[in-house]
Formats: structure tokens, sequence, C-alpha cells
């Protein structure tokens, strides 16, 4: 229950990305390449706060670092004014969460240009946390649309198979084994590769959302065809045979509803692997491509081993996909635990 509630928290924080991105995703403020996370703080004096960073360059090494001016507090309040923009490409809003607050905020210098990076930057200066927050967008729904494309192939496919049995059953099966055979990694990469470089973003997301679940509806067939060979015998089944039921109705009316729960526990548990394949393709550079915003299209900047090093804030959507596949994992098995008649 608990992982359910954090993924309906995922998945509201996504709906909500726009109000809830401090920035822009693809905003870049070049006077702040790399910038650390900002820590949130509360006192009775300042209220909500943070501290600035200032830039420092080193003269030798060119290494840029920042130090944080404990001295000055930097006011933050919800609701804050913003550049106007439409939530959902619909609902015009000119405000944002939480940022800083520029009425009150009067630097030391006279200097207002504090800038409020909770997960940092990266090396254009582009907000994380905007970013992963809109990334979770893409990545949460590859998931959710690859689910259904698989719950249709999967009953299709595997309801036939177990329903017809005989040379139909033996055709599916040795189809599913040949598809299962290929090694999956190397095939996404194969299938990646061969978008076109002038596609729009919309149209390589959905392909590979479709690339992702053609090649995912294997277990679940297999799942909808042993439930069906041991449901067609059964004497409900036979009585509807024998009043002239048709074989779609037999199939679809009285012997799917059997087993849904099964179907639903299924196609939660296959949700983490839409997400790690989307992530995949994307980290190497085969999947969604920038501007599109996704995990795994952030993660591309971990390529670099010395940026990871000092830069660790670059692997925050390495966090949130690990809570994500977990949540799933744990909610796939607490519907499977309510499912069991047996328990």
């Amino acid at each position: 229950m608990v992982s359910l509630y954090v993924l309906l928290v995922l998945y509201f924080v996504a709906a909500g990305a726009d109000f809830i991105s401090p920035h822009d995703p693809n905003h870049r403020d070049l006077d702040h390449p790399f910038s650390p996370p900002q820590l949130i703080r509360w006192s009775f004096g300042h209220g909500l706060y943070t501290h600035p960073l200032v830039l420092h360059v080193d003269p030798i090494t060119f290494r840029r670092t920042y130090v944080e001016q404990r001295h000055v507090a930097v006011p933050l309040r919800f609701a804050v004014p913003s550049d106007p923009y439409h939530l959902w490409g619909l609902i015009p809003i000119s405000h944002r969460l939480i940022g800083i607050d520029r009425d009150a905020f009067v630097a030391p210098s006279g200097d207002t240009a504090a800038r409020l990076f909770l997960l940092g930057t990266d090396k254009f200066g582009r907000d994380v946390f905007s970013r992963a927050v809109h990334g979770a967008r893409v990545s949460l729904s590859v998931g959710l649309i690859g689910i259904g494309i698989m719950f249709v192939l999967g009953i299709l496919i595997g309801g036939v198979s177990g329903y017809a049995g005989g040379a139909t059953d033996n055709l599916i099966q040795r189809g599913i084994e040949v598809l299962n055979a290929f090694p999956h990694l190397p095939l996404w990469i194969a299938l990646a590769a061969a978008v076109p470089d002038d596609w729009p973003p919309l149209a390589v997301y959905f392909f590979i959302t479709i690339v992702l679940s053609l090649l995912g509806w294997t277990g679940l067939a297999r799942v909808v065809r042993g439930k069906i060979l041991s449901l067609r015998e059964e004497g409900y089944a036979q009585a509807a045979r024998a009043i002239g039921a048709g074989h779609g109705r037999i199939l679809f009316r009285h012997l799917m509803p059997g087993f849904t729960s099964h179907i639903v526990v299924s196609l939660t548990l296959s949700v983490p692997g839409m997400i790690l394949g989307e992530t995949s393709l994307s980290f190497l550079g085969l999947g969604l491509r920038p501007p599109i915003v996704s995990w795994g299209v952030m993660l591309q900047d971990c390529m670099d081993v010395q940026a990871v090093r000092y830069y660790p804030w670059l692997m925050a959507p390495v966090g949130l996909i690990i809570v994500t596949v977990l949540c799933f994992n744990f909610f796939g098995d607490g519907l499977r635990d309510a499912a069991d008649p047996y328990a």
C-alpha cells in the first residue's frame, strides 16, 4: 500500500510537472553550470529560505567551484510569479509551486540574480530537478502505454492459442519461443537504430513505446494460454458451448473474467521492464533524444566518469528509477497476494 501511494505521488507530480518544476526544463543558465544542489531551510526569523551560491574559477586548473554564502538568506515562498505558460498545453498559468521571493530578497551587493536549484544543474546550467520532474512524464507514461499494447496482444494471441489448441497453439508457441530466443537489448538497439534522424520527437516516442511493447507481450500470452487451457474444459464453458455460444463469447465473456486478477498482476510487474527498457535505450543514445526530456536522456550526461565523480547530483534520475521500479514490484506482489484465493 505504501508503494501504491508513492506511485500515485509520482504520477501526480508528472501530471503537474509544469507547475511543480521551478524552471523550464530546457532553460539554460550558462552562468551556473554544474551548480550543486541547494538545501531548503526554515527558521523563525527567515521562514523558508536557502543560501545563495557564488561561482569561483580556479585560475590554474579552471575548475569551477561554488561557495555557499551562509551569511545571506534567500527567502522562498510558494506560488511565486513566473513567466506565463500553459498547463497541459491548455490552461494559462503564470505561477510555479516554489521559488525565490523576489519582493523580499535584497542581496548585500544589490545583485538580485540568486537562483534556486534543488538538485543542482548540468553542464548547460539546466535545473536537474525541473528536468527530472518533466522526465517523469515520459518515463512513467511509457510503461502505461506499453502495458496497454501488451494487454491487447497478450490477451488476443494467448487466448486464441489456449482456446484453439492443436496446430494453432503449436504454431503460436513456437513463434513465441523464436521471439524470446533473440537477446532483447541488441534487438532493441537494432530496431531503435532504424529510427530516421528527421522524425519528430513525438513520433520517436511512440515508436520506442511500440518497440518495447512488441517484445514484452510474450510473457502475458503464456500466462493467458495456460489459464485458458485449464478453464476451457470446465463445466460452465461446456454448458455455454452446448447452448450455441460462439467461440468469441466463450473466450472473452466466460473464460477471461475467471483470471482477470492474474492478468492485472502480470501487467503490473511488466511496467518496470518497460521503464528500464526506455531508460537503457535513451541512455545509449538510441532511444529518445533531446529536446525530449526523460530519465534515460538525462543519464546521458553520466557517461563521463569524471562528471559523475565531481558532480554526483547528475545521477539523481537513477534514484527515481530505483524507487519507481521497486514500488511497481512491491505493488505487483501485493496484488498477487490479494488475488490468491488460497492466501
